[in-house]
């Protein structure tokens, strides 16, 4: 096997420090000024703080960031983008300055644009995901969160998550973190705007807290109008000194038209245009949903604590596509852990899940966005049971050693009620045994080292065995995963640096033909994805420097028909990062991304997205309680560039519609007032 040894860009890296991600920086550092409960707090173990999962991520041998929201706030709060875009390691770009986008750590689901996969998406430690492993990105709202947990690869093993990329943890707010009363409204350009109102109150043993978000925005581009309402709460607190307990409500309704890809040419020309497909056909993406989560613990002494994790949703999805796709979901499941730690530097987690999901997918011709005649029905039915373990091992002063095992049974089951030229039906059943092995050294109280060995494993989901045209047989995706790496708190720096190399047998490649039209998923034999990921924030004076550098190293291995060629999907290197001037709570500065050079957007390596840099400005001010603002303004130059593409097999070196454009010159401001 021929091997890629990642390139000597150590030295680049930290000079690219100075543009990392401050999600890790120190309160004194960032003065985006903090709420203050002036009450007290009350430890609930089922609403950690920031700070207590700041202590507890310390003890991670490998890449593991928690992101405090008060820091996106600081500008427009819309996308996910927004909300992790400075996230070491995440790689996330709109399709069309929505919700829906490539979302990847490490090259997880590196073919999607919609409906994720490959990274296990979770509110308030249950998951989003459906039974099957897919997720939808219109269900987050970054307004009602206090912060985000990700958790790179392996190292999400704690929550039971066994793919490639991981896990990232939306933790909303609590009667006892939020404040009493925040009101905000922000609006700016391509018809946006954003309503958002949340209360919270503490009554003792019980918090509570309720947040409303209205949202709309008519696009940059023809045909991307997106209407969304999120209603979030959750009631919770201690039942006495042993039990806590925390419910957790969501509703979500979204309606998002698609305006669909354009060939390079089309977006030159005219990045704003929409597809004409999507036109046609009126391609939209709309759903309500309904969600009921808990997460509930109990204290044994000595160290050891049970915590229960539980969840109930059901989905209604109208989505003309090629077809009209209107399917019905029920998904819920449970994770009960045992947690041990010790005085001595010894913990343990274990645990087990099962979950259990039924969708009723059915499919009618597309006639100009309505139901036409219907083609098919499938019941589909994912199962899962899994079990998972991981200790760590103090072996002398300042050294630990982590260990982990996992077990997984996945059923995907599929029932073709109305069989035509093809018969869909089939039940296939997926088995997992993996383990982990991870090494942690504190240089000192502010410099640790790490290194770990990891497995992961993925079994496909429903839309990629049954999602297109061409229906597949997949087998699940394996991957041994190598990791080293440092986190740096010293002085006026830091750092989250990680130095990573995934051997991969079967990934999972989700393919298009020239004109976009789904080919279906497929095995590739072996691939191999390494990298860098660097994180951090770099104060001088009243100056703050933060960001990220991203290096991907995505390749077949010795592939019989692309060779080594580079994976199609993702540029080699990325960057983005803003210096802020910050002075008790006054901010401005300006912002940049930049993607230095072109990257293929098929795997035969004919047809390439260009390089681009942009950059932007944001101001504001920003406190704990009373009045603060923003003004933001992004893509300044005005530059046509593709935020994202498809991805095909083999362009033939022929321009193609894969091409989705970034957002145009663009104005935002927000007005906010906290109690």
């Amino acid at each position: 096997m021929r091997h890629y040894p990642i390139p000597s860009l150590l030295a680049l890296a930290i000079a690219l420090a100075s543009t990392a991600h401050a999600e890790e920086t120190r309160p004194e550092e960032v003065e985006l000024q903090p709420i203050v409960i002036s009450k007290g707090r009350k430890t609930d173990p089922t609403a950690p703080t920031l700070t207590e999962k700041r202590v507890e991520f310390a003890q991670i041998p490998g890449g593991a960031t928690v992101v405090d929201a008060e820091t996106y706030k600081s500008g427009r709060s819309s996308t996910l983008q927004d909300a992790l875009g400075l996230a070491p390691g995440v790689f996330v770009q709109p399709r069309f300055g929505a919700e829906e986008a490539r979302l990847s750590i490490r090259g997880s689901g590196l073919q999607r644009t919609f409906h994720g996969r490959g990274l296990l998406l979770m509110q308030d430690g249950a998951p989003v995901n459906l039974a099957d492993g897919s997720f939808d990105f219109q269900t987050i709202e970054p307004l009602a969160t206090d912060h985000i947990e990700v958790l790179r690869g392996a190292n999400a093993w704690r929550y039971g998550a066994a793919n490639l990329g991981g896990a990232i943890n939306f933790v909303a707010p609590t009667g006892q973190t939020a404040a009493p009363v925040d009101l905000r409204v922000e609006g700016g350009s391509f018809g946006y705007r954003r309503l958002f109102g949340a209360v919270a109150e503490d009554f003792g043993d019980v918090d509570a807290y309720l947040s409303v978000n209205d949202y709309a925005q008519d696009g940059f581009r023809d045909h991307a109008r997106q209407d969304n309402r999120r209603y979030f709460a959750n009631l919770g607190g201690r039942i006495n000194e042993r039990l806590a307990t925390r419910f957790y409500l969501t509703h979500v309704e979204t309606d998002s038209e698609l305006p669909g890809s354009l060939t390079k040419a089309q977006m030159r020309r005219d990045p704003e245009q929409a597809a004409a497909g999507s036109l046609s056909g009126d391609q939209r993406r709309d759903f309500t949903l309904d969600r009921v989560g808990n997460i509930s613990t109990l204290q044994l002494g000595n160290g050891h604590r049970l915590e229960l994790a539980s969840y109930y949703s059901e989905k209604s999805l109208f989505h003309p596509i090629f077809q009209v796709l209107d399917i019905d979901s029920e998904d819920y499941g449970l994770r009960l852990s045992h947690k041990w730690a010790s005085g001595d530097g010894w913990r343990w987690t274990g645990g087990v899940e099962v979950s259990h999901g039924r969708n009723r997918d059915s499919r009618y011709l597309n006639v100009g966005g309505h139901k036409g005649a219907k083609v098919n029905e499938l019941q589909q039915t994912a199962r899962n049971l899994n079990a998972f373990a991981e200790l760590e091992v103090p072996l002398a002063e300042r050294w630990a050693l982590i260990g982990g095992v996992a077990w997984l049974h996945q059923q995907r089951e599929v029932d073709d009620r109305l069989v035509t030229a093809r018969d869909e039906s089939f039940d296939a059943t997926y088995v997992g045994r993996l383990g982990r092995i991870g090494l942690r050294h504190d240089l000192s109280a502010d410099v640790q080292l790490f290194t770990n060995l990891s497995q992961s494993y993925e079994p496909p989901t429903f839309s990629e065995l049954t999602g297109g045209q061409v229906v597949t047989r997949n087998d699940a995706q394996r991957a041994n995963t190598w990791e080293a790496g440092l986190r740096w708190a010293r002085g006026d720096l830091d750092l989250d640096l990680a130095i990573y190399r995934s051997e991969i047998r079967d990934e999972l490649l989700a393919l298009n033909d020239g004109n976009g039209q789904p080919l279906g998923t497929v095995n590739a034999e072996r691939t191999i994805h390494q990298g860098i990921e660097l994180g951090g924030a770099w104060t001088l004076g009243r100056i703050v420097l933060r960001g990220q550098y991203l290096f991907n190293d995505f390749r077949f291995d010795d592939d019989a028909v692309y060779g080594d060629n580079r994976l199609a999907g993702a540029p080699r290197q990325f960057v983005k990062g803003e210096a802020l001037w910050q002075q008790g709570g006054w901010y401005a500065g300006p912002t940049f991304e930049w993607v230095p050079t072109h990257y293929n957007v098929d795997q035969a390596e004919s047809l390439y997205a260009d390089s681009y840099a942009i950059w932007g400005l944001k101001g504001g001010y920003r406190a704990g309680e009373g009045w603060g603002f923003f003004v933001e303004g992004r893509n300044l130059s005005d530059k046509t560039y593709a935020a994202t593409t498809g991805v095909i097999a083999d362009a033939r070196g022929q321009d193609s519609a894969q091409f989705l454009p970034g957002d145009g010159r663009s104005l935002y401001a927000g007005l906010e007032w906290r109690l």
